[in-house]
């Protein structure tokens, strides 16, 4: 084999290379390594690593290839940082950002300075560092404090790009020292550099989990910003400051301070300093998900660019454009500014990254062709770009379209895009190393350790991937260790090495779950990427618990507990995205404290199972599954919901309803009867969410019949609390007319009516429903009970939330603001919010995610809504029977709604239609 290997080698055009065996134990995987040189040569080895990797992929040569190549570039392949999103392409930094400064020096100094700066700004991060200590030796000899502190300022950005922590904390503790004592000769200058310090500083903290620290720092900036007048600085670290705050969760005050600056400069003349100060608070929006005003904001900063004028900014702010469009899913528009901005820029960076970004659409909507012609015209282009960290970004994203395109049109065998992919990396990984930023080294070895998956070199691919992991680790960069721990575990169970894949998974998982509360410290990448790389990894966890290790007949209660706690992670996961904040607080609940007669179901779609885990009050937790696809399974959901139209065939709906209750219920159904269980709580996973449970069917009668229902996003989130009659305070509010274009609900008098004659209430009714209304209400008087009769949307984009009022939408965020805000009393919270006839988006299959968030963030502790919006009549009959049963102080929330139920369908409503949409969500008691 290793003589075959040498053929290879030499035909590939580098026999000289220098390779040698290790011991006898690692011949298996890196025993073969090239010692490439850097010199002269590296142009022609570069060509022949080339020729190789062309070579290696070629059928003859596939079962000899792992050995040399895996090392040879894992050698080559250094220094890159690249976002893990969809091929989006963060950038260096914004004007919110800190940047380098210069202040005036001698001719030398200053050139050195400048010099260290355009290397800064074009990526070259180890080459500016070398020259500004160059200028920090000079300044240090001519004993000029103030000059130093402000290149020592500039190196702690450097080597906060290249990931070196320990160095960038001691420059920029040292600069600070030297600007302790003002020099009373240069007060402006030293302000102003004191001023970018505190900048640098509040950075390199919130980077490190810092939060409240970097608020505090960049509080002091902004003061000093304002006493040197420097309006651009004092618009920087508030913008700054808005960053600090949603890592701590003051998201109000985050957004207050945001409406504030976009206020500020609204107000400021036209000016290269508004456009940028516009287009950072646009990026800024889009990063935290506001992304209409995103796109507002920077058309605003593209308008004012244009009328100066000012090209570069334009093409800059169409490439942001593009950015938010993309974010928005507006992919048409998306690929226009993209478009745009590629034809308008005298900048081969900024060209090649739009063009790359446009390549990465095309593939993920699958337009190959497209994105075949567009390669073909971004080729050329390669060796012309100048080598920084941008265009290295774009390059990665390139490989990373290529390796998907690959991945789909063969049918998950990238071989076919391997040559071109390898060779493409190894360019790139020669160019970065010349950069010496070493986070780079990180993701180059984990997309090869990717490729060598796909390509299933598993042995390679392992090693490749653990020496990414290795890097991402000691850079204290869990947004990279997350992805290389997860491919680890993929690799590992795909090797049969079940308890090491475990143990992989478990930390991808624990690393996430760290990152909850630092998302806005990194950029976008988690948030925007949640579909593709972050809800796997909890799925694919959860599927390898649940089945048994090798040797064993049954899944053991700890895998249990533990898959049970990574679906609760998932579903906070996923309202963290939802709201792209870290939100949420929780604390693990034990069903026997909560509710002795509930039992908690957590079904979970995997790609070949149905899986559901079964906790029952003292008893071990129990699991069973379906062999179903998770195709076959999303099927299902989607016909039953089709079903519940009102003129739908009643075999055809009570058939797929009894379809579902087989895989969820039937299994448990012993269980149940002995253990006098009374309310079923499902904790449902994906699309499961826009089913009502109440309308699966046993054969002779739905399951409401016989249980009382209700839903937790996660056990976690719950705050156990019986609603207490003495205390129900209902504020009741409703649109019945005809407004921006919704119908009217003319039963909505009646239905407040009649609660305002069964319990304490006040009420709201269409013109006096405004949203200012709604929050004087609230900020006077406690209600326990929030009743809201109107239009309203439940979707899995929180800009498609909302809540009809009379003068507005309001979307969840706002809603969530008010509620929570203007609580008069926090010691006593809403109990219970009521969402009459809103409904769950049209063909949303995620859109109760909408409905999960509202009920969550809104601070009540239980949500009745509706999935879908159905007939007045029934809807008052139903509201005004649930608060009879409630007022009596008898029965819980959830046996309330279920008599309200029962007593439609005495009444005649036999159709799930009118009954079933009623869900009970978060806690039942």
């Amino acid at each position: 084999m290793f003589r075959l290997l040498g053929i290879a080698l030499r035909e590939a055009g580098m026999g000289n290379g220098e390779w040698g065996m290790g011991n006898s134990e690692d011949k298996s995987l890196s025993c073969h390594a090239f010692k490439l040189g850097m010199g002269s040569e590296q142009d022609a080895r570069t060509t022949r690593i080339s020729q190789f990797l062309t070579l290696w992929f070629k059928p003859k040569f596939l079962k000899y290839l792992g050995l040399a190549i895996s090392v040879t570039l894992m050698t080559l392949l250094l220094n890159l940082t690249i976002s893990p999103t969809v091929a989006t392409v963060p950038e260096l930094e914004t004007t919110a950002q800190t940047s380098p400064v210069i202040e005036s020096l001698t001719a030398n100094t200053s050139q050195l300075v400048q010099q260290g700066k355009n290397d800064y700004q074009t990526g070259h991060y180890a080459a500016a560092i070398t020259i500004w200590k160059q200028a920090l030796d000079t300044f240090t000899t001519q004993g000029d404090t103030l000059n130093q502190a402000m290149v020592l300022s500039n190196l702690a950005l450097a080597y906060r790009q290249l990931g070196q922590w320990h160095e960038a904390n001691q420059a920029i503790e040292t600069s600070l020292n030297l600007l302790s004592t003002p020099n009373p000769n240069t007060s402006q200058n030293h302000l102003k550099i004191l001023a970018q310090a505190l900048n640098t500083q509040g950075h390199l903290q919130l980077a490190q989990g810092q939060a409240e620290l970097a608020l505090a720092t960049w509080e002091q900036a902004t003061k000093t910003y304002q006493q040197v007048g420097d309006e651009t600085g004092v618009t920087r670290s508030l913008i700054n400051q808005t960053q600090a705050m949603r890592a701590l969760g003051l998201y109000l005050r985050a957004r207050n301070l945001l409406d504030q600056i976009r206020q500020t400069l609204t107000a400021q003349p036209d000016s290269l300093t508004k456009i940028a100060g516009l287009r950072s608070l646009g990026d800024l929006l889009r990063i935290t998900g506001d992304l209409n005003q995103s796109r507002q904001i920077l058309e605003q900063s593209l308008a004012i660019a244009k009328t100066l004028p000012s090209p570069p900014d334009s093409t800059a702010i169409l490439f942001s454009l593009g950015n938010t469009a993309r974010s928005q899913h507006q992919i048409e528009d998306a690929i226009q500014f993209y478009q745009q901005a590629a034809a308008t820029t005298l900048s081969p960076t900024l060209k090649f990254q739009a063009q790359a970004n446009q390549l990465s659409l095309f593939v993920e909507t699958q337009q190959f062709q497209t994105a075949r012609q567009l390669w073909t015209q971004l080729q050329p282009q390669l060796a012309q770009l100048p080598v920084s960290r941008q265009t290295l970004y774009a390059q990665i994203n390139v490989a990373r379209s290529l390796m998907q395109m690959g991945n789909v049109e063969t049918r998950h065998d990238a071989s076919g895009n391997a040559p071109e992919i390898a060779q493409l990396l190894a360019t790139i990984t020669q160019q970065a190393r010349t950069l010496n930023d070493r986070q780079v080294e990180s993701y180059a070895l984990g997309y090869l350790g990717q490729l060598y998956e796909q390509t299933q070199q598993l042995a390679n691919a392992q090693t490749l991937t653990e020496q990414a992991l290795t890097l991402a680790q000691s850079l204290n960069a869990p947004e990279l260790a997350y992805r290389w721990q997860w491919q680890l575990g993929r690799l590992l169970k795909t090797q049969g090495n079940a308890q090491s894949a475990i143990a992989a998974y478990d930390q991808a998982v624990n690393t996430l779950q760290a990152l909850r509360t630092d998302l806005v410290a990194i950029n976008d990448t988690v948030q925007f990427s949640f579909r593709e790389s972050v809800e796997p990894v909890y799925r694919e966890f959860a599927g390898l618990l649940l089945q048994p290790l090798p040797g064993e007949e049954e899944v053991s209660q700890a895998h249990l507990k533990q898959a049970r706690e990574v679906i609760e992670s998932l579903q906070l996961a996923e309202l963290d995205n939802f709201f792209q904040e870290a939100c949420l607080t929780s604390q693990p609940q034990q069903i026997d404290q909560i509710d002795p007669t509930a039992a908690v179901f957590y079904p979970i779609i995997l790609p070949d199972r149905l899986e559901v885990i079964l906790s029952l009050p003292g008893q071990p937790l129990r699991h069973y599954a379906t062999q179903a696809s998770s195709v076959q399974v999303e099927q299902i959901i989607h016909q039953m919901r089709q079903s519940f139209r009102p003129t739908s065939l009643k075999k055809e709906r009570l058939t797929l309803a009894q379809n579902l209750y087989d895989w969820l219920i039937r299994p448990a159904e012993t269980e149940l009867a002995q253990s006098n269980i009374t309310t079923l709580v499902f904790v449902l996973d994906a699309s499961l969410r826009n089913l009502p449970m109440a309308a699966l069917y046993d054969g002779q009668q739905y399951l409401v019949e016989t249980y009382s229902l209700a839903v937790a996003p996660s056990l976690h989130l719950l705050s156990p609390q019986p609603l207490i009659p003495e205390r129900l305070q209902v504020l009741t509010a409703g649109v019945s007319q005809s407004i921006s274009g919704f119908s009217p609900l003319p039963g909505v008098e009646w239905e407040l009516s009649q609660i305002t004659n069964k319990v304490p209430a006040l009420q709201l009714l269409n013109q006096d429903f405004t949203s200012v209304n709604l929050t004087d209400n609230l900020q006077t008087q406690p209600f326990s009970v929030v009743h809201l009769a109107t239009h309203g949307q439940f979707s899995s984009d929180p800009e498609e939330t909302f809540i009809l009022a009379w003068d507005k939408k309001i979307q969840a965020k706002d809603f969530e603001t008010i509620l929570r805000s203007t609580q008069a009393d926090p010691d006593y919270p809403i109990e219970l919010l009521v969402l009459s006839a809103c409904q769950t988006a049209t063909g949303d299959q995620r859109a109760a995610l909408g409905l999960a968030g509202i009920a969550t963030r809104s601070g009540a502790r239980s949500t009745l809504a509706t999935l879908w919006s159905v007939q007045d009549n029934s809807t008052a009959q139903l509201m005004v029977e649930f608060y009879q049963e409630l007022n009596q102080g008898t029965l819980n929330k959830a046996t309330a709604l279920r008599h309200a139920q029962l007593s439609l369908l005495q009444q005649g409503y036999n159709h799930p239609y009118y009954w079933a949409p009623f869900i009970l969500v978060g806690n039942w008691l």
